[in-house]
């Protein structure tokens, strides 16, 4: 089962995975003005929350890896005629 994690000691509080999941996996304590996830199991391990953290707060295991072509700026660019 895919577990995700947010440490309470890089989370700046920017709020950034909020805006950028596309399943609504966390949500923001405004008492430690910090995110925290908040339904885990609507994670689909696309990783962008984790990819766009900026402290690198956000951490997932046990889930299935895959290539994410467009974080990979020579395969986008590869991929871009088709595209």
């Amino acid at each position: 089962m895919l577990e995700m994690t947010i440490n309470d000691k890089a989370c700046r509080g920017c709020r950034l995975c909020l805006d950028i999941c596309p399943t609504e996996c966390f949500s923001f304590d405004q008492q430690t003005a910090k995110a925290q996830v908040a339904v885990a199991e609507n994670c689909i391990a696309c990783l962008s929350c984790a990819f766009l953290c900026p402290s690198g707060a956000i951490g997932h295991r046990n889930h299935h890896e895959v290539k994410n072509f467009y974080r990979n700026i020579e395969f986008s660019q590869r991929m871009g005629r088709f595209l």
